[in-house]
């Protein structure tokens, strides 16, 4: 049986989304953050950089998410998560660009909110200064656009989901985790598109499955 090795609060979340949409078998190993937030070290038996997802399938071990909802699509789809004709290409550039574009900037802005809170507490009003200015500078116009993008995109497709069509395909399920990192970091900058189609998420019976069996997430919101 596939045996997905989940983090909480993380990227497998999508994951086990998937899996339950396409009705697979499988089972969850699950893995606690530490208090510094970063994957525990038993990750690193599993997969050498220590990170999730990652899967294990027979002989098969798979990490990067990206390359996990190809995999299971392509091996267990059966048909499902297919885009229409019209949405192949919106399905290719938002199945790259949700990892490739979008979450390095919402990285980028989880590291200057941390840093500040890290910081030994002589120099911490320096710090939150400093990065207060380069969140503002750097960070803030670049997650301007990217919402304007997602929100232009999704207020023009033919159905609720990336590619158009009746169901969520592999775009769908790389957008989802950014989208809901921005709900969780940044609420005041989501358009009614964006909170539209995280909640039509949220709503799916496949994806409160996925809830149950990973447990508590953070970003579980609206």
């Amino acid at each position: 049986m596939l045996t997905v090795h989940h983090l909480n609060n993380s990227r497998s979340q999508r994951i086990l989304w998937l899996l339950e949409e396409l009705n697979v078998p499988y089972q969850v190993k699950k893995y606690e953050r530490t208090p510094q937030l970063t994957a525990p070290k038993e990750l690193l038996e599993i997969n050498s950089l220590g990170k999730s997802p990652v899967i294990t399938d027979g002989d098969v071990n798979l990490a990067e998410s990206g390359a996990i909802v190809e995999y299971v699509i392509e091996k267990y789809g059966n048909g499902k998560a297919t885009p229409p004709e019209s949405g192949k290409l919106d399905n290719l550039y938002f199945s790259h660009y949700a990892e490739g574009s979008f979450m390095p900037v919402l990285v980028q802005k989880l590291i200057f909110d941390i840093v500040p809170q890290r910081s030994p507490f002589y120099i911490r009003p320096f710090a939150s200064m400093i990065f207060g200015q380069l969140n503002k500078q750097l960070v803030q116009p670049e997650i301007t656009k990217h919402v304007a993008l997602i929100e232009a995109h999704l207020a023009k497709s033919k159905s609720i989901f990336f590619a158009g069509g009746d169901e969520p395909t592999s775009a769908d399920y790389q957008m989802v985790f950014p989208l809901e990192a921005l709900t969780d970091g940044a609420p005041d900058r989501l358009g009614p598109k964006i909170k539209e189609y995280v909640k039509t998420i949220h709503d799916r019976p496949a994806y409160k499955r996925a809830l149950e069996k990973g447990g508590e997430y953070a970003y579980a919101k609206l």
